[in-house]
């Protein structure tokens, strides 16, 4: 199955970050919180859609009881989220402004929705339950601008509460964790998905709804896997060339090329052909 460019959204954001389906951002909403809010409609949607920052596609974002949530989901960990919530949310606060009557001119102070971002992690590599990123931790002390991004590890079996008080989350952690178990079986990611889906329990929630928008969600995980091996691919690469500006350094610094391999990762064979080419 080629992967569609109409399948560029993720499956978190079909599932929380869809108008049709409120009653689940709710849901998460109230468990990420602690609270126990009744009315769905009382969700406004705001996420800028098609909108990319520094590679980040935002995934949900609304306001609720004068509270702008800022969503994201990330299958890989990243430090540099505050960084990215900073920039999203200075134009959701645009566009915010643009459409009260907020006046920033005023001798009264004007009021704005709380900020509360959170980091939805699903990713393969180990990390905590739960982790607060700040902004401050890239400049190394205390500035005059903090964000602060709360990372849930939403894999199947973390966050035990979390998960016991927001059943979509929970059906959806399964079917990622069903995916990734029946991806390594069966070696083909298609069928995976397929085999999934349907053998998700007939209790669950969101079973309805993915069988229903199977092909759509289908594509968005083919879309999600290729966005990562991608990914994956260009941090290989820019370690790469790390790694050889490490040993080109050192080579002109005439050491030893036994020290450089132990130093910078690579191969005799790949430091002698550095050695060559900077030899001409």
């Amino acid at each position: 199955m080629a992967v569609n460019d109409e399948h560029k959204d993720r499956v978190f954001k079909f599932l929380f970050g869809n108008p049709e389906n409120k009653h689940w951002t709710l849901s998460l909403y109230n468990a990420v919180n602690g609270s126990s809010y009744g009315d769905p409609e009382a969700i406004q949607f705001n996420t800028i859609e098609d909108a990319v920052y520094l590679g980040m596609k935002n995934d949900a974002s609304f306001i609720i009881l004068n509270e702008l949530n800022l969503w994201e989901h990330q299958s890989t960990f990243n430090p540099n989220m505050p960084m990215r919530f900073f920039l999203y949310a200075a134009k959701l606060y645009e566009k915010y402004i643009a459409s009260s009557e907020y006046y920033a001119y005023s001798s009264v102070l004007q009021s704005i929705p709380r900020p509360k971002c959170i980091c939805f992690y699903n990713g393969t590599k180990e990390q905590p339950e739960r982790v607060v990123l700040k902004l401050s931790d890239a400049f190394g002390g205390d500035g005059d601008i903090e964000v602060k991004v709360t990372m849930l590890n939403i894999n199947y079996g973390k966050n035990r509460k979390l998960m016991e008080a927001c059943e979509p989350l929970r059906e959806y952690a399964w079917l990622v964790d069903s995916i990734r178990q029946k991806q390594k079986m069966l070696k083909d990611l298609e069928l995976a998905v397929d085999k999934a889906i349907e053998e998700m329990p007939e209790e669950f929630v969101i079973r309805g709804f993915l069988l229903s928008n199977k092909a759509e969600v289908k594509g968005m995980f083919l879309t999600e896997y290729d966005q990562d091996k991608v990914l994956a691919q260009e941090r290989r690469e820019v370690e790469r060339m790390t790694y050889e500006q490490v040993a080109v350094d050192m080579l002109k610094e005439r050491l030893p090329i036994a020290l450089i391999a132990k130093i910078s990762r690579l191969s005799e064979e790949v430091i002698q052909g550095l050695a060559q080419t900077l030899n001409k």
